[in-house]
């Protein structure tokens, strides 16, 4: 780490003054942070007048999250902005003994055994919301998968009795939030303290927000704690009863391990980490379903081999938890989805202090900027780049691959939800398949707009009962 550095750190070409590369940012971004391949291992580039060094070797990406991983602190200015929203959870908290401590607290929560005790009650819940959309109608795939992947979550999160008015309450309010979040991390640090109108609303949700998971905060705690004088809505559970004790898995949430932790974090705390945990899987995962769909109706023969595949695990009978196991090739083709879309496609770290990376001296305090979308477009490593192929992911071909899919992360900092994001991403892919045998793109090509995920800017479809339904050409190829 102290060796001096040799190699010049190119500066990437196209800065502005004043704005730096901030132009191509917002106007370019995918294919401005795809090219910077072309200069270098180590490339600074401008956002406004502070530099920032963009690591385009995935060789040295490692480095930074995994083997030298103490040297580049979890920050940068996409952090910061996501810290005022997120407070110090999971996501954001700085590194240190307080991360080390929560990512040990919740790391149970999202064990595989954890996980396959509430797959079912998601299962149901995900088929209730996709089974009640109108037939025939086209439909903003984007915000439905959202809206389908916030219902499925609150259940693991908070248990399958979260009142109805909190689920939906929190569904109503999350697309606003998000959409505000995003605002907030694109603006500069002073534009989102005024007192415009837009500022004061997103605070406002956001204090709306927190009060509604304090509700199901209240509501999971009286149900970890045991009957309430509310005999109407606690349930006393017999250990001893097999039946009682499985009518229980059913109603209990992933975030009663935190409420039941020997040394449980403070209300802030437990309020941070279900923002960051409810904000994570809508926007990750719904981004990632609507581009899956879009994809299936451009590829028939995908759609062909992912409704085979589900017919052969289920036959006749609904989909259950203990399927997905049987699913492989569904998760082949939602593993292209991220590799393809990102879905995040910029991320951030801090270095400590002067530091050598690759023989590029990156000074002390210097934002360093890794890129999933940019290693996983990398055409050495993966041919046609741009090409959706869930055979590159047969366990022979996915080996070469190894380092430079980069969607959850890596090292200490890797997500912590990997194992149920794939749960909740195959489930949610069967149930529209199990639920509409037609489907078809009724919008023009949808482009990919990078914010913090990459994100379709405009996608409707018509889902139909009828297999024969709606066969009229669908929308161009994605972008």
């Amino acid at each position: 780490m102290s060796a001096p550095a040799t190699s010049p750190t190119r500066t990437a070409p196209g800065g502005l003054p004043l704005i730096g590369h901030g132009l191509q940012l917002a106007r370019n971004p995918l294919p401005f942070i795809s090219s910077l391949r072309e200069h270098g291992s180590v490339v600074r580039i401008r956002i406004g007048p502070t530099p920032a060094y963009v690591v385009t070797d995935p060789d040295l990406t490692r480095k930074v999250l995994v083997t030298d991983a103490a040297h580049y602190a979890k920050g940068g200015k996409i952090i910061d902005a996501l810290r005022v929203f997120f407070g110090d959870g999971l996501a954001t908290i700085a590194d240190g003994d307080a991360h080390l401590r929560n990512r040990r607290l919740m790391q149970p929560m999202f064990n595989k055994a954890h996980i396959a005790d509430r797959g079912d009650a998601m299962v149901e819940q995900v088929a209730a919301t996709v089974s009640a959309w109108p037939e025939g109608q086209p439909r903003e795939v984007y915000e439905d998968m959202n809206e389908v992947t916030l219902g499925a979550f609150l259940v693991a999160l908070f248990g399958a009795d979260l009142p109805e008015h909190l689920a939906g309450e929190f569904t109503a309010l999350m697309p606003d939030i998000m959409k505000g979040t995003i605002r907030q991390t694109i603006l500069p640090p002073w534009a989102t303290r005024l007192p415009l109108p837009a500022n004061r609303a997103h605070a406002q949700r956001v204090a709306r927000l927190r009060a509604l998971i304090d509700q199901a905060i209240d509501h999971r705690a009286s149900r970890v704690s045991g009957p309430s004088s509310d005999a109407g809505t606690t349930v006393a559970f017999d250990a001893g009863c097999p039946h009682a004790a499985a009518a229980r898995e059913q109603r209990t949430g992933l975030f009663d391990t935190l409420l039941t932790a020997e040394n449980p974090l403070t209300r802030q705390q437990l309020q941070d980490e279900a923002i960051t945990l409810l904000t994570g899987a809508i926007e990750t995962t719904g981004t990632t379903l609507a581009w899956t769909l879009c994809e299936i109706t451009r590829h028939p023969h995908v759609e062909q081999r992912l409704r085979k595949e589900l017919a052969t695990a289920c036959a006749d009978r609904p989909l259950t938890y203990g399927d997905l196991e049987h699913l492989p090739y569904a998760r082949r083709v939602l593993q292209e989805t991220i590799r393809k879309y990102g879905p995040a496609w910029l991320v951030t770290r801090t270095a400590t202090r002067d530091l050598d990376l690759g023989g590029h001296l990156v000074p002390g305090g210097a934002d360093v900027v890794w890129s999933p979308y940019l290693h996983q477009h990398d055409p050495d490593v993966f041919s046609d780049p741009d090409a959706f192929d869930p055979d590159r992911w047969t366990a022979e071909n996915a080996a070469a691959t190894r380092g430079s899919f980069l969607a959850f992360g890596d090292g200490r900092r890797k997500c912590i939800g990997e194992n149920f994001a794939w749960a909740e991403l195959q489930i949610i892919l069967a149930t529209v398949l199990r639920t509409w045998p037609s489907f078809r793109l009724t919008s023009p090509a949808p482009r990919p707009q990078a914010v913090v995920t990459v994100k379709p800017d405009h996608m409707t479809m018509e889902f139909h009962r009828d297999p024969a339904a709606n066969r009229g050409p669908s929308g161009g190829r994605p972008g």
